[in-house]
């Protein structure tokens, strides 16, 4: 097994960059057709640095989500398989989001791995299982050698987002 973690992004950079070097950027439905709006801003949410996801998700012209989205590698895919799973410290509004994976073996936008968590109204550290991410329209294994994405989605429901990052990591 790997290290206990290994930290993607714990918001030292202070910017939009990732502890992998990589940069966090904002995905809406509207690459798509749909009309949902989201914003991801540098915040400090109950004194910690984080990242800031808000908007409405609209299911207009077949839409239904807003991204913060993340590539663990510019060029190459990470090697999570000594890992079990995704450890992250968010808060929000009350409302279920999901966790999306991907991986170089996808090619299509909609095809991921996801898996549910609730942003309460405090902080909270959550660990999300790699067992446990469900493939969406994949019939591929998850291949935890060739990660690729990371994604905090608000999805499938029309609802207003709120959702704050502290701290992204893969624990062992």
């Amino acid at each position: 097994m790997s290290a206990d973690f290994l930290i993607i992004d714990d918001r030292a950079s202070g910017d939009y960059t990732s502890n992998l070097g990589t940069r966090w950027r904002v995905v809406s439905d509207t690459v798509m057709g749909g009309v949902s709006q989201g914003r991801l801003v540098l915040d400090t949410v109950h004194g910690r640095p984080c990242l800031h996801l808000t908007g409405d998700v609209r299911l207009e012209n077949n839409g239904g989500f807003i991204q913060a989205s993340l590539d663990l590698g510019a060029d190459a895919a990470v090697d999570a398989a000594g890992y079990l799973g995704v450890e992250i410290d968010v808060c929000g509004n009350g409302e279920t989001y999901n966790l999306h994976l991907r991986t170089a073996d996808l090619v299509q936008v909609q095809q991921s791995y996801r898996a549910c968590f609730q942003a309460a109204l405090r902080w909270q550290t959550q660990r999300l299982a790699f067992a446990d991410f469900a493939p969406h329209r994949t019939d591929i294994p998850l291949n935890l050698r060739r990660l690729k994405r990371i994604g905090f989605v608000a999805i499938g429901r029309a609802f207003t987002a709120d959702l704050c990052i502290a701290r992204v990591a893969l624990y062992g």
